[in-house]
């Protein structure tokens, strides 16, 4: 018995098949062209995210030796939009990640116009360009008669799991999961179905919108040529949401933290949908059997990618895996202080219009001294995250902070996170957590994986991370990137 579970994210698509007892046997990844047509925006070619996905999904079954696939699980970037002709499945345009603030002047207007505090009591999300309805309406406005041909039900919208699923199935479902419509601004989260008031404000005809589903349930069959046999799609998630099923955060209190291209940290808060008083989302964790698990979610723009810059833009290292070695060689007397807001800032921040910027800077500081201010900005952010989430929902208690994705691979980092924390970090044994819940939900729901409760069972400790900082330093250090960020911010 044999789980794809199909991972397509921001920079690159990944599959990894899965025995039914959740060990990868085989994996396959293509990283894709980013485009950023102009300052702030990011765009990926649809067929660059369909061909990459499809070829490493070939590729991870070949690796695996062919062997029977029983079920499909997706895991995507999400909020990223895709628009596409129901008729021949050609996109209108390329799809706008999450990444892109093209629509922040839209999303200024409508906070002006007093609408908030409405889309937070339905979403529970706020008025940012991160989110996908502004940038359906901008692709429906800029795009000469797609207003016209979504309104005649001719245009589907969809996340990157709908548009994927859509092509698996050649056309025959057009449906996502909770946790993906719930990134839509489109959603009421409480009533558990589409708002009509939300597609008015937002200008979002309901006739493009996908069937919203549970995270384990099925999505439809794959067309019968891509892998041999038609094959059941049985779990769907956001990326986010994902990696806390894949770190069997079921529990109420718990909460993990994934670093990728960004950062996003939940916070599992059971079935209340907790309003944030400091500017959280409230968002849905996974949903079974109908019932909607709900998290507080702070996300961070820039995590991993952070390190591609050095990498990519000022050319520092060649590959990613050079950062913590270099990081270690840094001069301990100098306090740099990175602010990696090159798309803005996030949670708890949420200012489009931030920019990067360097704090600290002297004649002696160096590459060693760019990458350690490089990995420890996301453990700055991770505390924003930490410190607001708490500040919520005072049940969390003392909480251990489950860590998971490419960036826990470095010693430091993980180190540092903890240490600015004052808390523990768990890095499990296996840190693929993001597909693997998609493995899970897809396996669970064909009657191959156990339930919730005996699959965090399975849970296995990598490493803990104790603090060993001074608390004395660790409020002097936060204070130097609280007074970095607030001069970024008021630029």
């Amino acid at each position: 018995m044999t789980i794809l579970a199909m991972d397509q994210g921001t920079t690159s698509s990944r599959a990894l098949v899965f025995s039914d007892d959740l060990q990868v046997r085989a994996s396959a990844q293509q990283e894709f062209e980013q485009h950023f047509p102009r300052s702030g925006w990011v765009e990926h070619d649809p067929d660059d995210i369909w061909t990459t996905s499809a070829a490493t999904a070939r590729g991870a079954i070949e690796k695996a030796g062919n062997p029977r696939i029983d079920a499909i699980g997706i895991t995507n970037q999400r909020e990223t939009v895709l628009i596409w002709d129901r008729r021949t499945g050609q996109p209108i345009h390329r799809a706008i990640v999450w990444q892109d603030r093209r629509t922040a002047d839209i999303c200024q207007r409508l906070r002006d116009e007093g609408n908030e505090d409405a889309v937070r009591a339905v979403t529970g999300l706020l008025l940012d360009p991160y989110f996908s309805a502004t940038k359906i309406a901008w692709m429906l406005d800029q795009v000469e008669g797609a207003r016209a041909r979504a309104e005649a039900g001719e245009l589907a919208f969809g996340t990157v799991d709908s548009f994927l699923i859509w092509k698996l199935t050649g056309g025959q479902s057009h449906v996502t999961d909770a946790t993906n419509a719930a990134r839509t601004l489109l959603y009421d989260i409480r009533k558990g179905d589409w708002s009509e008031d939300m597609c008015r404000l937002f200008g979002v005809p309901r006739a493009m919108l996908p069937e919203v589903r549970d995270c384990a349930a099925e999505f439809g069959v794959t067309r019968a040529d891509l892998f041999g046999r038609e094959i059941p799609i049985l779990g769907v998630a956001g990326d986010q949401q994902a990696a806390t099923v894949g770190q069997a955060c079921f529990d109420p209190g718990m909460m993990k933290s994934t670093y990728g291209t960004g950062c996003f940290a939940l916070l599992n808060t059971g079935d209340q949908a907790v309003a944030s008083e400091n500017r959280l989302l409230t968002t849905i964790a996974y949903q079974l059997d109908g019932r909607p698990v709900y998290a507080l979610e702070g996300s961070i723009f820039i995590a991993g990618a952070v390190v591609q810059w050095l990498r990519d833009g000022l050319k520092l290292i060649r590959e990613a895996s050079e950062t913590q070695a270099l990081s270690e060689r840094a001069d301990d007397s100098q306090q740099i202080i990175m602010v990696p807001a090159f798309t803005g800032l996030g949670a708890p921040h949420w200012n489009p219009q931030a920019r990067g910027a360097i704090f600290g800077l002297t004649r002696n500081t160096g590459p060693a001294e760019f990458a350690r201010a490089a990995l420890e900005s996301v453990g700055f952010q991770t505390r924003d995250l930490w410190q607001a989430m708490r500040a919520d929902w005072t049940e969390a208690g003392d909480a251990v902070l489950r860590v998971d994705g490419g960036m826990t691979a470095s010693e430091p980092a993980m180190q540092f996170l903890a240490d600015i924390l004052g808390a523990p970090v768990d890095r499990p044994v296996n840190t693929e957590t993001t597909a693997q819940g998609a493995a899970w939900l897809a396996g669970f729901r064909a009657g191959l994986c156990p339930d919730p409760h005996e699959y965090a069972k399975a849970w296995r400790l990598d490493r803990r991370f104790e603090p060993q900082m001074d608390e004395t330093l660790r409020q002097q250090r936060y204070s130097a990137w609280q007074r970095a960020v607030k001069a970024v911010v008021s630029v």
